[in-house]
């Protein structure tokens, strides 16, 4: 199973990442970039994907670091 992270709004306006199907924080932030740029370098290292949500939770971005199963035909 790949280790896919999300970006998820956390409380009092921060933002966390968490490693997906895990209830555990790897780790808040301050602002939303640096929880992007903490969990693209985490899902690089694992060759996964980084989910990025909105406040919502809805997911916005979706980004694939390793083989991607179905690539976009450009």
């Amino acid at each position: 199973m790949k280790k896919n992270q999300h970006v998820v709004p956390y409380s009092d306006g921060k933002w966390a990442v968490k490693k997906a199907w895990s209830d555990k924080v790897t780790k808040t932030f301050s602002t939303q970039k640096e929880a992007i740029d903490f969990g693209k370098d985490i899902a690089k290292n694992n060759k996964s994907e980084l989910f990025i949500h909105w406040k919502t939770w809805r997911i916005r971005e979706r980004n694939t670091y390793g083989d991607d199963n179905f690539p976009p035909k450009w």
